[in-house]
């Protein structure tokens, strides 16, 4: 882990997507943070020492898919599929339901990780990363402290290296998403930790490669945390807009290997995402924290 002297910083943006508005003066305490995300290897011993199932290696939930047959709710989880060029396609449709797929096939059930030790794990659940940090004695981090880590002691910068795009700072997609990845970055999928320059704080990966869990209840904008020590996001329902329908969702921060400068493009420390905590796919990952006394 690497250790990260608090302080006061600006979360969010104002001249970048509606939901980083408005950008609000925080303060974050000392903390601790994992130096790369959660590895394959990492996971592997986990589950090795407590017997742990992911969300993605059991059966859908009959009370909340009654109408599927038992063979329809066997376990998967949802993959990237890239569309072939010249094929028309509609939104989202290169994300696939398969069965199968899980952290230790990441593809469907006839893949492995396999030489791939040292990625990323992918296709872990909310619940899972939760789990994993109760075995380690840590947490996820807020998004508070994720973003405050992320900028690597940049003040006001796009990117947690400067103002420019650069597709050799980190591992995201080059070219046009979703039909062709020139792989400028030497990478199609998800590479190994630390592959790419760290930031400022010497964190590897804050941007791109995979998303990551926070442990924030998604809510649009930061008007909430003005002014605020660690403030955190929680799921006290009167804490939300009740039309708000991202109010069940968590926030995952620093984009993936599939962000592309046409589609996406949240590799940024203040850019956000919402995500069901039922679900993990194979762009989303994690890394714990842990306070300082």
């Amino acid at each position: 882990m690497t250790k990260i002297h608090g302080g006061t910083f600006t979360i969010g943006a104002n001249n970048e997507f509606p939901e980083e508005k408005p950008a609000q003066s925080i303060t974050v305490q000392d903390f601790c943070i994992d130096t790369h995300e959660v590895t394959n290897q990492q996971f592997a011993k986990f589950v090795e020492d407590t017997g742990y199932i992911t969300m993605a290696e059991r059966p859908l939930s009959v009370a909340q898919f009654p109408k599927l047959t038992e063979e329809e709710r066997s376990p998967g989880s949802v993959v990237f599929q890239p569309i072939p060029e010249g094929q028309p396609f509609q939104e989202l449709s290169w994300w696939h339901w398969v069965q199968g797929a899980n952290w230790r096939h990441p593809q469907g059930k006839n893949s492995t990780i396999e030489g791939k030790e040292n990625h990323p794990v992918v296709h872990v659940a909310y619940d899972d990363a939760i789990a994993y940090g109760k075995w380690a004695g840590k947490s996820l981090p807020t998004e508070a402290q994720w973003e405050f880590a992320a900028r690597g002691g940049l003040k006001d910068k796009i990117f947690a290296w400067g103002n420019t795009y650069n597709s050799q700072k980190a591992n995201t997609w080059q070219g046009e998403f979703p039909v062709k990845n020139t792989q400028e970055d030497g990478y199609f999928g998800t590479a190994p930790v630390g592959s790419f320059p760290p930031n400022g704080y010497g964190l590897y990966d804050m941007t791109g490669n995979v998303w990551e869990w926070t442990q924030d209840y998604y809510h649009y904008g930061h008007d909430s945390k003005s002014g605020q020590l660690n403030p955190i996001v929680s799921d006290e329902k009167e804490s939300f807009d009740p039309r708000d329908p991202e109010v069940l969702k968590h926030v995952i921060k620093g984009g993936s290997y599939l962000c592309a400068r046409n589609y996406c493009s949240r590799f940024r420390p203040s850019a956000r995402e919402a995500e069901s905590p039922d679900t993990g796919t194979s762009h989303i990952g994690f890394r714990l924290v842990t306070s300082l006394p």
